[in-house]
């Protein structure tokens, strides 16, 4: 198994790290099979959330018994200290654990800092005091957050978008984390499922050896293909280059990176879905996306109440109302 240090951590995990969001769409007894596979076959390091329903129950489950084994993260979207407090005893418990490794701040709109008024980071300092927590992270999908966490050298981690689709800001990202020694996680490493070649991903990944990715993982198929990449790692070589060229220059501009944070939407569509179905459509069999279920989703962007609150809360600053309906009639060719 390939490994890192992370950061000022000096956590070694490895370099195929185990996101388990996905987790929350299948069964306790799927997920403790997942959970438990990858760390019997090397995988050290899980990523959870508060936010993601049951998936921390069912790591807790998973690892109750081998918890000073791995190495586990989790996060809070709490705005002040007490809903802080709150969540942090939360994930304790769901987790069956006394301590967590990466204490991460979920998303949010500024970095949080001493003095700030929200009295978050003080929280966290007086976590990490008592044992609770080992380290202070930080997950975000904004520049400026990501850029300004970095600076003020407050954190031991930053989670942040990365992939082969990555621009040259986001490369700059992870070198001033590297220089900072400010561990790196990447998340999105396959942009929301728009990246279809896994080993395309992890190749590119694999170049940076102060980036540690978190795969999200729901199928043992999917498991087992970054299994297969720590025997035979995928060489990045020229055939591989000149794909992921040909994929940056389709989605290039503005697309829509599913990460979810427009919801929810008072009308009920899916717009993190329905917002880039013309990729979904060309990046993946397209029968899955022409079901009777999914056309019924589609139409619902008809219902769109132009509240505009999907657009204020993309961390894009993408004009979402306006994908909508540009997926929308692309949608009715397919059909």
């Amino acid at each position: 198994m390939q490994t890192l240090t992370l950061g000022k951590t000096g956590l070694l995990v490895s370099k195929n790290g185990f996101g388990a969001l996905p987790i929350q769409r299948i069964s306790k007894s799927e997920a403790v099979y997942l959970l438990q596979k990858a760390f019997y076959n090397g995988i050290n390091y899980f990523d959870t959330a508060r936010a993601y329903s049951d998936s921390e129950e069912k790591m807790g489950a998973a690892f109750e018994h081998i918890r000073e084994r791995i190495i586990i993260s989790t996060k809070t979207a709490a705005d002040t200290a007490e809903e802080f407090w709150k969540d942090l005893d939360t994930s304790l418990k769901t987790l069956k654990t006394d301590y967590i490794d990466i204490y991460q701040f979920h998303n949010p709109a500024f970095c949080p800092k001493p003095g700030d008024g929200t009295r978050l980071y003080e929280a966290a300092l007086a976590a990490k005091k008592q044992g609770k927590i080992r380290f202070i992270g930080i997950t975000n999908h904004r520049m400026a957050v990501a850029r300004e966490a970095i600076t003020s050298e407050l954190y031991d981690t930053l989670q942040f978008p990365f992939s082969y689709l990555a621009s040259d800001e986001d490369v700059a990202i992870v070198e001033s984390c590297k220089e900072k020694n400010i561990g790196f996680i990447a998340m999105k490493a396959l942009s929301g499922g728009l990246i279809t070649h896994s080993a395309m991903a992890y190749a590119f990944i694999a170049q940076y050896d102060n980036v540690a990715p978190i795969w999200g993982v729901q199928r043992e198929s999917e498991l087992d293909e970054f299994l297969s990449y720590q025997e035979h790692s995928p060489a990045f070589d020229d055939k591989m280059k000149k794909a992921i060229e040909r994929d940056k220059k389709e989605l290039s501009g503005d697309f829509c990176r599913g990460c979810g944070y427009c919801l929810p939407c008072p009308a009920g569509i899916e717009i993190n879905n329905c917002a880039r179905m013309s990729l979904l459509l060309r990046r993946a069999p397209k029968e899955g996306f022409l079901t009777p279920q999914w056309q019924a989703k589609m139409t619902l962007i008809e219902s769109c109440l132009h509240c505009n609150q999907c657009a204020q809360r993309c961390p894009y600053g993408l004009n979402t109302p306006e994908l909508l309906i540009k997926n929308y009639e692309d949608y009715k060719s397919f059909l």
